[in-house]
């Protein structure tokens, strides 16, 4: 039996070199193709890693020895390459968002589930070993009744960032701007720890950046499915860029997420574990952060999420926990603030 999945990289932007890192540094992952739509970049990234460039999509394709591909491509592709990897049985481990529309992410999510292979939607956030710890608490009930539930992404990006690609701060190709690109992680945390949302209303806004068709700030208010409230705010504007943020308060229990570290961590009822989380901000963590620069993030969030995906594939399960209809939540409530705002009404989910 294979200890190692094959995987190929399609795309060769700045994410992918991250994608090319986790990979090689998984213990149960190897890489050994590339692709990209301008053969230069493919050949001089294979060069970089030491793997093969695919001279087509269709070459990458119907590599046999291709088991699984991540995608890093510019979102609004995300389903043109991801439903014909799924047609060719690759496996797929989808930069984040899946697409840029609800329709579009179901699409890639029923092409996978058709073919029988698996769809992981990249949020490495989730595998940090701090959300770990809030998640436990959460589920073994030491915040009560949870009643305010909030995520802040006060990032800053500069006009030259998105002048360097086309491709950037457009509708069709980024699907949004500081919610859908930037924020998309928190959002993605503040589901994962306290569920579902039953109501939005949002605002968004261009404050701060020239010739940017999308928003650089957001603004919403959630209804949870719990009966909690809270807030999403989302900034490209905020110089020079501060840690993301998650809140969660609850009748017996209070914490607060600044990147990974824990800043609060305060229950009625004690443990004995909880002084020692307050003195070392949590357990210690290697996955970086992005506040002013995007490319200020290690790929150790990625890796895990890799080896979670070649685990499964390996053991021939058909799901893992970060799968694509997880990856899909983020999507419907940032396209569900977008929608409110545009219509100045209040959006049920």
């Amino acid at each position: 039996m294979a200890d190692k999945v094959k995987f190929g990289i399609i795309g060769t932007g700045a994410i992918a070199a991250k994608h090319a890192e986790a990979i090689q540094n998984a213990v149960n992952a190897e890489l050994v193709a590339v692709y990209d739509q301008v053969p230069e970049r493919a050949r001089a990234f294979a060069e970089r890693f030491g793997v093969r460039a695919a001279a087509s999509f269709e070459e990458f394709l119907a590599d046999p020895e291709v088991q699984a591909v991540t995608i890093a491509t510019p979102t609004g592709i995300h389903g043109k390459v991801a439903i014909p990897a799924a047609n060719a049985n690759k496996h797929i481990l989808c930069e984040k968002p899946l697409d840029v529309t609800v329709a579009k992410a179901d699409a890639i999510i029923d092409a996978c589930h058709a073919h029988g292979v698996i769809l992981s939607a990249v949020f490495q956030s989730r595998f940090v070993k701090n959300v770990e710890l809030i998640r436990q608490a959460i589920e073994a009930g030491r915040f009560g009744k949870i009643v305010l539930a909030s995520a802040q992404c006060k990032w800053f990006r500069t006009q030259e960032y998105y002048d360097s690609a086309t491709w950037r701060g457009t509708w069709a190709l980024d699907g949004g701007g500081a919610l859908m690109n930037q924020s998309i992680h928190t959002v993605d945390l503040l589901l994962y720890l306290n569920g579902d949302v039953e109501e939005i209303t949002g605002h968004i806004a261009t404050l701060s950046h020239t010739n940017l068709e999308v928003e650089d700030n957001a603004v919403a208010i959630l209804k949870f499915k719990n009966g909690s409230l809270g807030t999403i705010e989302g900034s490209t504007s905020c110089a020079p860029g501060f840690p993301r943020r998650i809140e969660i308060s609850g009748s017996k229990g209070s914490v607060v997420l600044e990147d990974n570290k824990l800043v609060r961590w305060q229950f009625v009822d004690e443990e004995p574990q909880d002084e020692e989380i307050r003195k070392n901000g949590g357990l210690p963590e290697l996955v970086g952060g992005g506040a002013g620069d995007p490319m200020a993030i290690s790929s150790e969030g990625h890796r895990r999420q890799i080896e979670e995906l070649a685990a499964a594939i390996l053991a021939g399960k058909h799901e893992v926990k970060l799968s694509g209809v997880e990856g899909r939540r983020a999507v419907a409530v940032i396209c569900a603030i977008y929608e409110s705002s545009r219509s100045g009404k209040t959006v049920r989910l």
